[in-house]
């Protein structure tokens, strides 16, 4: 072989040697994570999403969106799913009786209130719950408790007021916190009860009052890593996301109370399946 022949092969060889070599990671297609979340957290995912994905470039999020008791349902039937995150951490504990969390990744990263609204097309004679009492409403939207978080919690309310016996035959049953706002927000309904994350970002309706925290369980928004997690590493990084002090102070712009859980983060030693 001729000698002005051997250096453009010698060139090309150490090329390909170089990119056989190469760390993979640098071909490697961004790593799916996938978190089932309750309609209700839709807003504030839209904005935080981004960040998170923008902080770990290895990450694609992929992100189910539905009622809390029905995502719970699929994760429990083996749903391909890496992180759950409900509007109420007792679907999260559901899940930790059948051990279907992965033990030592549930957090409690977040809370909120339940509110009173009602909306611009058929707007409500009232100004505070204590007025339920005495003024007439024709229609009340609730959501149905045998399939949304908020309607069970709703339910305790309006049982520990005392208002129930008076205005169940008024309540028009939405399956989750978004059919709520639609039905005060189109007129079908004078008020709603929904969570405080539900109304502070929808400019069709108006919160009217807040329901005392005595009034029902305490909602508190829980994260957890479930048994079909396929991406644990991703998980973990996801979690350590939502309880930064960053994403604390933004998730209050959506009606978000501050995380009450903060024993630590999640550490990896912990993730086991």
């Amino acid at each position: 072989m001729k000698r002005h022949h051997v250096f453009p092969l010698l060139l090309i060889l150490g090329l390909l040697a170089v990119l056989v070599w190469m760390p993979g990671r640098a071909f490697a297609q961004p790593e799916t994570l996938t978190i089932a979340a309750a309609n209700s957290l839709k807003d504030a995912l839209r904005t935080l999403l981004p960040v998170f994905e923008s902080q770990h470039s290895e990450l694609t999020v992929r992100v189910i969106y539905g009622p809390s008791q029905s995502l719970r349902k699929q994760i429990e039937e083996g749903a391909p799913v890496d992180v759950f995150l409900p509007s109420l951490s007792d679907e999260i504990d559901q899940l930790e009786k059948k051990g279907l969390i992965i033990q030592g990744t549930k957090r409690i990263y977040a809370g909120t209130s339940l509110v009173l609204i009602t909306g611009p097309v058929l707007p409500a004679p009232i100004r505070s719950i204590e007025d339920l009492r005495t003024i007439p409403v024709r229609r009340i939207a609730v959501g149905d408790p045998k399939t949304s978080s908020v309607g069970k919690v709703a339910s305790q309310f309006l049982k520990f007021s005392k208002l129930d016996p008076t205005l169940k035959s008024q309540y028009v049953y939405g399956e989750h916190s978004r059919a709520v706002l639609d039905l005060v927000a189109k007129g079908e309904a004078e008020i709603g009860v929904v969570y405080r994350t539900d109304a502070v970002t929808d400019s069709h309706v108006r919160i009217l009052d807040t329901a005392p925290a005595e009034s029902h369980s305490p909602i508190q928004y829980g994260v957890a890593i479930v048994w079909t997690a396929r991406n644990i590493s991703g998980s973990g990084d996801f979690i350590e996301f939502l309880l930064s002090s960053r994403t604390q102070d933004e998730l209050k712009q959506y009606g978000f109370d501050q995380a009450r859980d903060k024993t630590g983060l999640v550490r990896r030693q912990e993730v086991r399946p």
